[in-house]
């Protein structure tokens, strides 16, 4: 597929916005692994990670680089560890696209981040609160007094909030430790929580190992976000449409090969092919409308309160306002037609 891909924007800004503060549930710059350079003409700064299949099959398939070849457009891939990561990264401006969990889109446009979602890559059951197997946790109100691990600012810690609230408990009842997904999971392994607000496909590869997913709620999951940054959509939109264009092309290839697909995620998450075919198959619903729209917004409709409640954002009206300025349909609508 050749996209209909011709550069009339004009120049990204040579230098990147500095990083003038984290919003809650967001590090440093630095965490993000990568210096903003705020993008230009010759270059595109792109995320892959493994919650996110579609981009690997990207980056395994060459196809961005075969799209952009011929324009002379240098494609740079950025791994972000979670939501929160890609979340500093976008702010950074050190990636034009990134993935995240709707809920942590909504947080990082609400927080001020000039993000927009151009499109969907997955409606996934990625998150589940996770134990060791021989704890007498088994229900989420057993949490209470007990240490629990989470990412803030990603579906896993959103996942945990709403749990809690179902069961009657107080976020204030538990301590949850503010940790990477992967640390999360070491933490559980070694004893130093006594649950994990898991994410896949670490929290498969934990299962299998033993784990105990004590609960599973796909409704307290958002969608995946496919983001871009403001800027880089007013300059380039050619070059925005070429990104949604080719994960478009992702989602028919992973949906027609999902072993090769399992296997690339084996291969770039240190899987055995076993769990990531659990992950692909079972817990990522890649048939999904890549237009972002109502159904989206009705997810995070729910999230938004948590969000003032928990102080990750300082108003609703801040909330409703993200809500309004998130979603940017077009370039999903251009791709599907």
């Amino acid at each position: 597929m050749r996209s209909r891909l011709t550069l009339t924007a004009a120049a990204l800004a040579a230098t990147a916005l500095a990083l003038t503060g984290c919003v809650p549930g967001e590090d440093s710059a630095e965490g993000a692994n990568a210096e903003g350079n705020g993008g230009s003409t010759d270059e595109l700064n792109i995320d892959f990670a493994t919650y996110n299949p579609l981009s690997l099959v990207i980056k395994d398939q060459g196809w961005l680089e075969e799209e952009l070849a011929d324009e002379g457009i240098t494609v740079n891939w950025l791994q972000s560890a979670g939501s929160n990561k890609a979340n500093e990264a976008l702010r950074a401006e050190a990636v034009d696209v990134g993935s995240t969990a709707g809920s942590a889109a909504l947080l990082a446009r609400a927080n001020g981040t000039p993000i927009k979602t151009i499109g969907l890559y997955s409606q996934p059951e990625w998150s589940a609160l996770v134990t060791g197997p021989d704890s007498d946790i088994t229900e989420v109100s057993d949490l209470v007094g007990k240490s629990v691990a989470a990412t803030k600012g990603t579906d896993p810690y959103f996942f945990l909030i709403q749990s809690l609230d179902e069961a009657g408990v107080d976020p204030s009842e538990v301590t949850i430790q503010n940790i990477q997904h992967a640390d999360g999971n070491a933490a559980l392994n070694n004893g130093s929580v006594d649950a994990w607000a898991g994410l896949d496909p670490i929290m498969a590869g934990a299962e299998a190992d033993g784990a105990e997913l004590f609960y599973r709620n796909v409704d307290f999951n958002t969608y995946g976000f496919l983001n871009a940054t403001e800027s880089f959509l007013e300059e380039s939109p050619e070059l925005a449409q070429t990104v949604v264009d080719v994960y478009e092309r992702a989602r028919a290839w992973a949906l027609e090969h999902p072993e090769e697909t399992a296997a690339i995620l084996a291969d770039v998450a240190g899987l055995d092919e076993e769990v990531a075919t659990t992950v692909i198959e079972e817990r990522s619903n890649l048939d999904v409308n890549p237009v972002p729209g109502q159904e989206q917004l009705d997810v995070l409709e729910r999230v938004g309160p948590i969000l003032v409640e928990t102080g990750d954002v300082a108003s609703q009206e801040n909330v409703d306002t993200a809500l309004d300025e998130l979603l940017e349909p077009s370039f999903a609508e251009e791709a599907t037609q």
